[in-house]
């Protein structure tokens, strides 16, 4: 008898009796085959371990004649469920003990771990992952039972019932309902944020869906995504002017710090004793002044008497009191009090944004092109000359954007009467700034997307904010589980509609079907999916 079968039976001859609770525990944790490399690299190196465990073939022995399905879906909740939670944890402690290092925070009282948000946002992923599998193979099997020919007496008692059950989206949409457990995650912001993301993405799909079946075959030449930036750019500029409280910060930041000669920063000279208004501050004068039907501009150097401003907007007063008497509006007096011309302030904003911008998608989209070094390695000369397209497209988008949505304003002054659209017009602003996109419109989906994404949530909030429409409670979730069974079903008939390779690697983990590529493979039949798939 060889010493590998010898080792899986005690010395006695009679089988190793296991305890039944670990047996399910260590099925529930581990495949034969990972336990197999487990014991392999780890457990048969520690003499003292390897005598108190289980060797590989009388493991897979145990593992046999059991409902591996059911214990499968368990080990990939329960893996989903400890890397959330570590990523969750360790990005915790990279803000508080790193990033947040010598500022100052306010103690934060301690909630029971079943109330923590780290601990719901792990058991929703993971029951969503588990209860998906789990409502697949249900639907799956019911399905098949009703099709057979033992169930031909209650498809003719239950027609409409029959169809439903026996149609061959009924498991994708069936599995689907595992979406409603994102509603154990308690509902903030980071929950809107996952809803609009696969409702979204469930969009996307639906319309290449729609452009595969020939509805969009005589489309011209200029229709595409990048459509949704002017929408999208209106929205999120007269958002950000009115209802900043329900715009993203982050982004209102990014376009104040790269626009230059609109937003005057205080002189290093000012006395410090003096107050200087701030960047917000600037963009809340605006929004005043464009209630107000656009002001003209009474310059205090030719009228020192007179009162120039009103009480409502006497904090610009710093920046408005000096400029050039020239000026007509006062807008323009606001954002760029030196210079009457807007049309030399905007050559100027081009002078001075635009090659910092550029420095940062060099840096930036030189660092997304590492994973693509066998391209630079096979053909330097063109993969550069690639790259420098794709920094000079987003450079020229990214500024265009900004110094047009700040140039209309001084536009609309000029071509528009004071009380046409007098609030409005900073959708009309925003809208031209985002025409910019249609230098990056072969490319730059994922960057439409992402702004189409924070437009729908920030327009959601400013209607419920000025009751324009009411919440319904946990609709966010709702809204996921319907966008979840769209996905499905369109990667159910149509998988290349899913036109990401990691977003249909990922449907197949989350369907049970392994991290394969349905529509990169050719199927050998109905169900069957090879797993020598390809990104």
């Amino acid at each position: 008898m060889s010493s590998s079968s010898s080792a899986s039976q005690p010395s006695s001859g009679k089988p190793e009796r296991i305890d039944p609770i670990l047996r399910n525990a260590l099925r529930y944790t581990v495949s034969p085959r990972e336990y197999q490399l487990l014991h392999q690299y780890l457990l048969s190196r520690a003499p003292a371990v390897k005598k108190r465990t289980l060797p590989p073939r009388r493991y897979e022995a145990i593992s046999k004649g059991t409902d591996d399905y059911n214990a499968a879906a368990i080990r990939a909740s329960l893996r989903l469920g400890v890397v959330t939670f570590s990523g969750l944890k360790a990005w915790e402690l990279i803000t508080t003990r790193l990033l947040s290092r010598g500022a100052t925070t306010r103690p934060q009282r301690r909630v029971p771990i079943w109330k923590s948000s780290n601990v719901r946002l792990t058991g929703s992923l993971s029951l969503i992952l588990l209860f998906h599998r789990l409502l697949r193979r249900f639907f799956t099997r019911l399905r098949e039972s009703l099709l057979s020919n033992d169930a031909k007496p209650f498809r003719r008692r239950n027609p409409r019932m029959a169809r439903s059950l026996t149609s061959r989206i009924a498991p994708a949409i069936g599995s689907s309902l595992a979406g409603f457990f994102l509603a154990v995650y308690p509902g903030d912001q980071l929950r809107i944020t996952m809803a609009i993301y696969v409702f979204t993405r469930a969009l996307e799909f639906w319309y290449n869906y729609l452009e595969d079946q020939g509805y969009f075959r005589n489309k011209p030449y200029w229709f595409g995504s990048w459509l949704l930036m002017p929408v999208a750019s209106g929205q999120l500029l007269h958002a950000f002017v009115f209802d900043r409280d329900c715009f993203p910060e982050a982004y209102g930041k990014y376009i104040l710090n790269n626009s230059p000669e609109y937003i005057q920063k205080r002189p290093q000279d000012y006395p410090k004793g003096l107050a200087w208004p701030g960047t917000f501050d600037i963009v809340d004068s605006l929004a005043q002044i464009s209630k107000m039907r656009w002001l003209p501009f009474v310059s205090p150097i030719l009228f020192p008497v007179a009162e120039t401003l009103p009480k409502s907007l006497a904090a610009i007063s710093p920046i408005t009191s000096p400029a050039h008497p020239a000026i007509k509006s006062l807008s323009c007096a606001l954002l760029h009090p030196n210079d009457p011309s807007c049309m030399r302030t905007y050559v100027s904003y081009w002078i001075q944004a635009f090659p910092k911008i550029a420095r940062f998608f060099t840096v930036f989209l030189t660092a997304m092109s590492v994973p693509r070094y066998k391209a630079f390695l096979n053909s330097p000369v063109s993969a550069v000359n690639q790259l420098a397209k794709s920094i000079l497209r987003m450079s020229l988008f990214i500024s265009g954007a900004i110094g047009t949505s700040w140039g209309s304003i001084c536009l609309f002054q000029n071509i528009f009467p004071r009380t046409f659209l007098p609030t409005q017009r900073w959708f009309l602003g925003g809208f031209l700034g985002g025409m910019w996109a249609f230098l990056e419109r072969k490319k730059g989906r994922g960057n439409f997307m992402y702004s189409a994404r924070m437009s729908i949530d920030s327009l959601w909030k400013v209607g419920t904010k000025r009751g324009w429409w009411r919440g319904v409670k946990n609709g966010d979730v709702l809204l996921f589980t319907l966008s979840l069974a769209t996905i499905n079903v369109l990667y159910e008939m149509s998988p290349r509609s899913v036109n990401s390779g990691v977003a249909r690697k990922g449907l197949g983990v989350l369907r049970g079907e392994g991290w394969v590529d349905r529509a990169a493979v050719p199927q050998e039949g109905k169900g069957k999916v090879s797993d020598n798939s390809e990104d």
